[in-house]
């Protein structure tokens, strides 16, 4: 089923002149998706610790523990909507970068539970605002032949956040003599000291994206959006050069034009329109089923899925380092493809790769099958996702909202993304004691199958259209 096509006027996309500079403030940008990475997946090995350190021992309240962050996500996305139109793209980077080096030091030395949980919340906060405003930034800066790999490059800088949380935990800890039991676990040097400075390692760079996001511009359709028509024509020339930003400039400026001449409406009045429905109920099931894959599983739970697949608390530090490593060349692989290949037939590749994958590993759990098996077969699902709807999802996100409603939009989807997020890491615990590990990774499985079924219906590809030529496909 097709979108209803706006009759309006559209300008082919014009390749930019000067790809060199919007690629360096997309790598500023993308930044905030480093500190993500790194803050979501630094829990991962240090969670084994903490967890002694604060005496955590109910299925429940290591859930809460390990998705607290979660609830700040959630707010700082909700935020992230209303504030990136008020005051605009750059101010929300630099917030979010205050508030990564805040947290994760206070997150690091808190002496009690309360203050754990409430410092990774205020981390959660930062996720939610680069997680929305890092790939927004991006795709408004953006050439629309080039903005799949620029969106990209945001995914690889959560990757390498990925692999350098992993990296951190596994040279900050140090080895567990084997059969050590808990009671003298806690008197290690691990569950004293060493998992605070795994949180707080994360603040060296969120000095470095605060430092370098008070030297970004603002974005040129924010710019236009707000009337200051001189600042957003010097960005788009300097992206591009003066052919170009006269032709997006004009571009732009038609599109809000549209926008302006309907009035303005409340998301009460916009969710009666059956257009505006289709593209939320969109962008909301691609986040949700880029969560739901359960791929962040076995980035947040990783020891317990390699601890049931019989590996030791040594070489589990090295198999992460393994995941992480085979996520980032993916990842790198993804960005030469995403805008070659296309979005959609990489989804429906990524649904079905993952939940083969997925079945597979599950078979594995069931027969017994230990150590290498389970760690190939998770190596899979990472792989296809890392190449797929790892980053393609986050693209999709910020493409497929007409300017009117993007941010809102991009909200929208984004909060459900840490809802579903939320839901996923609080409930595997609870999941894994029900079903086992080989039950809980056949649900996920078939929600993988499920995903393809819907791609294959529902998602249209957007491959080398510009943002204004995708948002005249949504009648407000």
């Amino acid at each position: 089923m097709q979108s209803t096509i706006a009759r309006s006027e559209t300008t082919s996309a014009v390749p930019a002149d000067r790809s060199i500079y919007v690629w360096g403030l997309a790598a500023v940008a993308a930044l905030g998706g480093l500190l993500f990475g790194y803050d979501w997946v630094v829990i991962g090995g240090a969670r084994q610790f903490y967890e002694i350190y604060f005496h955590l021992t109910s299925p429940t309240v290591v859930g809460w523990a390990n998705s607290c962050a979660l609830l700040g996500c959630l707010i700082g996305t909700l935020a992230a909507g209303y504030f990136a139109e008020r005051f605009g793209r750059k101010k929300l980077l630099l917030t979010a970068a205050i508030l990564f080096a805040l947290s994760s030091v206070e997150t690091g030395w808190a002496y009690s539970f309360n203050a754990f949980i409430l410092w990774r919340i205020a981390g959660g906060m930062a996720i939610g605002l680069s997680s929305n405003v890092s790939p927004l930034y991006i795709a408004e800066i953006s050439p629309s032949d080039i903005r799949g790999r620029l969106i990209s490059l945001n995914q690889l800088a959560i990757v390498f956040g990925i692999l350098l949380a992993q990296v951190a935990n596994w040279r900050i800890a140090r080895p567990v003599p084997v059969g050590l039991i808990s009671s003298a676990m806690i008197q290690t040097w691990n569950v004293q000291t060493g998992w605070r400075w795994m949180f707080s390692a994360v603040a060296i760079p969120a000095i470095v994206f605060t430092l370098a996001s008070l030297f970004i511009p603002e974005s040129p359709r924010w710019l236009l959006a707000q009337g200051r028509e001189r600042e957003a024509y010097t960005v788009l020339t300097r992206i591009g050069g003066e052919h170009y930003a006269d032709v997006e400039r004009n571009a732009i400026k038609n599109a809000l034009n549209i926008a302006r001449a309907q009035r303005r409406l409340r998301w009460r009045e916009l969710l009666r329109r059956p257009a505006v429905l289709r593209v939320l109920m969109i962008g909301i099931t691609l986040a949700v089923l880029q969560q739901w894959t359960g791929i962040n599983i076995l980035f947040n739970y990783a020891a317990e899925v390699y601890k049931e697949a019989g590996y030791g608390a040594n070489d589990i530090f090295l198999n992460i380092i393994i995941t992480g490593s085979i996520n980032v060349v993916f990842t790198i692989l993804a960005m030469l493809l995403v805008d070659r290949v296309g979005r959609r037939p990489l989804m429906l590749f990524g649904c079905i790769g993952i939940g083969t994958s997925h079945l597979l590993c599950a078979w594995a759990y069931h027969a017994h099958w230990r150590g290498g098996a389970v760690l190939l077969l998770t190596l899979s699902a990472i792989s296809c996702y890392a190449l797929t709807l790892a980053p393609v999802v986050w693209v999709l996100i910020t493409e497929i909202f007409p300017s009117q409603i993007r941010s809102q939009g991009v909200s929208a989807a984004i909060a459900a993304l840490w809802i579903a997020s939320f839901a996923l890491t609080y409930s595997f615990p609870i999941l894994n004691a029900a079903l086992g590990t080989g039950g809980t990774f056949t649900g996920y499985g078939v929600i993988c199958l499920l995903g393809a079924i819907f791609v294959g219906f529902f998602v249209s590809e957007t491959k080398g259209q510009s943002l204004e030529e995708i948002g005249a496909h949504v009648v407000l």
